[in-house]
């Protein structure tokens, strides 16, 4: 891997952490303050929500300023989110703040990779950044749920300003400003990323026209044989997931009886397993052998509707990190080929935005029906139950929609593998 890479996944790490590290610490204060339960499960969409509104901007825009600035810009507005967390704004709002610097990010993340390595480098780029964001998930979410913990809270909050009242007084509180650091050091990484000699593409005039640009290039993405495949499969797998991370902390407090800061170490787990399906695929898979991983997205779908079969923490903790392996097998060699598929098509900003704008829309949607479904009563071993089916079912059509592709279209998806083999775009 060239040099560049590994200041790109330190950044990575770094503001991944405090992303995950943020949520957990959100999902407290709201439960200190008194608010109800879908007010915590809203957390999760209202992340998502710039991702789907920015979407026709911020490919460009990635495409138009060097992604390592790109990424700088992006830290900032999430240090910003993350002060006004803590000096008093709804966390609802200032959340959908960080998630507004993560719609910013993720284009430029991604897109960087197309830009710096070959093809044939990209299946293993793609584990391990995978592998690394995962880590950072597992670490963050260990690491929220620490900050506000009996252990560490006490230290964070007896740590003073001298003459100066912060306002800071509850344990969530402290983890918040802790958290600000994290974005901090991941911004001096962002300093530090090379810039390629891919040519930055001019953001035009009225921004505006960039709306149907961005309509072209879903289009485009959607009717490629192999492109299909892959975004239907990475959007069902993060919206999905994108979700399972709350509900997870759901179903421990109900199933377990843990607290905030011992169900955020189940989230850990299946992340630790995400991360080892990550790394095992970034070495036995190839880029062309990606749509042989459906079958798994089946498996994981029906193994999440047998978590509500678990009560014993030793039976849930090995099942856990089998489910999260499962995924992370299925999803870095798909989210490989989607990049792949994208750069050819439409370079690697706006191919990785409209990736965001899929796959952040079935979160949103998915995270609101949740909330909504638990404002009336839902419980936690339902919403399992229902998101178990649905994964299972849409992989299994997923699977057919791809074997119609080879029968009806042969020629055309072999030449498009044919392309993924190959080092030239």
């Amino acid at each position: 891997m060239k040099k560049g890479f590994y200041t790109i996944m330190s950044a990575q790490f770094f503001s991944s952490l405090a992303d995950n590290a943020l949520f957990v610490a959100a999902v407290e204060l709201l439960k200190t303050s008194g608010a109800e339960e879908w007010q915590r499960a809203a957390l999760v969409p209202m992340f998502a929500l710039f991702y789907v509104i920015l979407a026709p901007f911020v490919g460009a825009f990635a495409d138009a300023v060097p992604k390592g600035r790109v990424m700088l810009y992006s830290n900032g507005i999430k240090v910003v989110g993350c002060l006004t967390m803590l000096f008093g704004t709804h966390p609802l709002a200032a959340y959908a703040i960080v998630g507004l610097g993560a719609a910013a990010y993720s284009p430029a993340k991604y897109g960087i990779l197309t830009e710096l390595l070959p093809p044939s480098q990209l299946v293993k780029a793609n584990g391990w950044i995978e592998g690394l964001t995962i880590t950072s998930i597992i670490l963050g979410v260990l690491l929220g749920g620490q900050l506000i913990g009996p252990h560490m809270a006490p230290y964070l909050l007896a740590l003073d300003v001298p003459g100066l009242d912060t306002g800071v007084d509850t344990p969530p509180e402290a983890a918040i400003a802790s958290i600000v650091l994290l974005y901090v050091l991941a911004a001096l990484f962002n300093l530090y990323i090379p810039r390629t000699d891919v040519p930055l593409e001019p953001l035009p005039h009225r921004l505006l026209a960039l709306l149907p640009d961005f309509m072209s290039c879903n289009r485009r993405l959607w009717r490629d044989r192999l492109g299909q495949i892959s975004l239907a499969t990475t959007t069902l797998f993060w919206g999905v997931s994108g979700n399972l991370r709350y509900i997870v902390l759901a179903w421990a407090s109900v199933a377990l009886g843990y607290t905030t800061t011992q169900a955020s170490s189940l989230v850990g787990v299946v992340a630790v397993g995400t991360a080892i399906g990550a790394v095992m695929a970034s070495m036995m898979m190839r880029l062309d052998h990606a749509p042989k991983v459906i079958p798994l997205g089946v498996t994981m779908g029906l193994l999440v509707v047998f978590m509500n079969g678990i009560s014993n923490v030793w039976v849930a903790v090995p099942f856990l990190i089998v489910l999260g392996g499962l995924g992370g097998f299925l999803v870095v060699p798909m989210n490989a080929l989607l990049q792949h598929r994208g750069h050819n098509l439409m370079g690697a900003g706006r191919s990785i935005a409209v990736q965001n704008f899929n796959e952040q829309t079935c979160i949103l949607a998915l995270g609101a029906l949740y909330a909504g479904f638990t404002r009336w009563g839902m419980t936690a071993f339902a919403a399992i139950t229902i998101f178990g089916v649905l994964v299972a079912g849409m992989m299994l059509l997923i699977g057919l929609w791809h074997r119609r592709n080879v029968h009806r279209y042969p020629t055309e998806v072999e030449h498009l593998l044919t392309i993924a083999r190959s080092d030239r775009h």
